[in-house]
């Protein structure tokens, strides 16, 4: 009751990426055809793992899976929203909605976080110690570390709601934006937020910079073994450990710049946020599993009806 009679705002304009409605159009199309790349990717690969054993069993493709479909659903976080406001030029969000997508974005946002931590501490023990490799990744534990990466993004989606809910709103209500997110809200409060500010500083801006840098120092580490050890294929392990930094820097380059930057905000800010909530979900399936032999081969197997007769292409 408290709440509703300090804030008036019952819903939040979004002013999308233009507002110009033959751009809108043309934005319409082409992130129409990047949400059915990132839902038709990520579930292919979701269904391959969970149909072959033996993927489902070997620690990569067991957290590649979860990957996939931490992806398919942060892509519907935001996207199905953007591409409705597109066709129309009213773009607006209830209050409960909003709080909805904030809850969402960062529930799923830090999980993915913390499983690409957990996937790079994967890749450097089958790189530093193969002979060992399915002892120490044993399945128990990697149900524990996708387990605590659920519950850690948990935790960090909570704290931002909790950021969030106890601010009165009296207007304006306009977010510059595409969806909903706690550093474009809080500028809309009515009240001194600069407490907000630093403690969304030390939630998400510091997640991000220290997911970041443990990162950064695995694929060192890796690296580092690889030119002492030398070792069979070590061409194709620099390749993927290339093509998975660019990935991890496309998502914490924009969520740095975003959550560790207080007290201002950018126009930018939402051509930025799209390559860790557009970009990178589309991404992931080509760099980390279809460029993959043994995921090419069990895509393939896909096409086999269970009594081996070949499905028509």
């Amino acid at each position: 009751m408290k709440k509703e009679q300090d804030s008036n705002v019952t819903e939040f304009v979004l002013l999308g990426l233009s507002s110009s409605w033959e751009l809108q159009l043309f934005l319409f199309l082409l992130f129409l055809f990047f949400y059915i790349a990132i839902v038709l990717g990520n579930l292919l690969i979701v269904v391959t793992v969970q149909v072959h054993a033996h993927l489902l069993q070997s620690p990569m493709y067991y957290f590649l899976g979860h990957l996939s479909f931490i992806d398919l659903c942060l892509s519907c976080v935001t996207v199905p929203k953007m591409l409705g406001d597109f066709l129309q030029q009213s773009k607006s969000i209830s209050f409960s909605g909003c709080l909805t997508q904030i809850y969402f974005l960062h529930f799923l946002g830090a999980s993915e976080m913390f499983l690409l931590t957990v996937m790079a501490y994967d890749r450097y023990v089958a790189i530093s110690n193969p002979l060992r490799y399915l002892t120490v990744m044993n399945p128990q534990l990697c149900l524990w570390l996708v387990l605590a990466c659920w519950c850690g993004g948990f935790i960090h989606s909570i704290m931002q709601i909790i950021l969030v809910i106890q601010l009165p709103f009296c207007g304006p209500n306009e977010l510059d934006n595409f969806y909903c997110d706690v550093p474009q809200v809080i500028k809309l409060a009515c009240m001194d937020t600069y407490v907000v500010e630093v403690l969304m500083i030390a939630n998400s801006g510091l997640l991000s910079l220290v997911c970041f840098l443990v990162l950064l120092f695995s694929y060192a580490i890796i690296l580092i073994t690889l030119r002492t050890h030398f070792c069979q294929g070590q061409n194709k392990v620099l390749s993927t450990c290339a093509s998975h930094l660019t990935v991890v820097s496309l998502i914490f380059m924009p969520c740095v710049f975003i959550y560790l930057r207080p007290f201002c905000s950018f126009s930018v800010d939402k051509i930025f946020s799209m390559f860790y909530t557009v970009i990178t979900p589309m991404l992931n399936p080509l760099i980390y599993t279809l460029r993959n032999a043994d995921m090419k081969i069990a895509m393939k197997k896909l096409r086999i009806k269970p009594c081996g007769i070949p499905l028509p292409c």
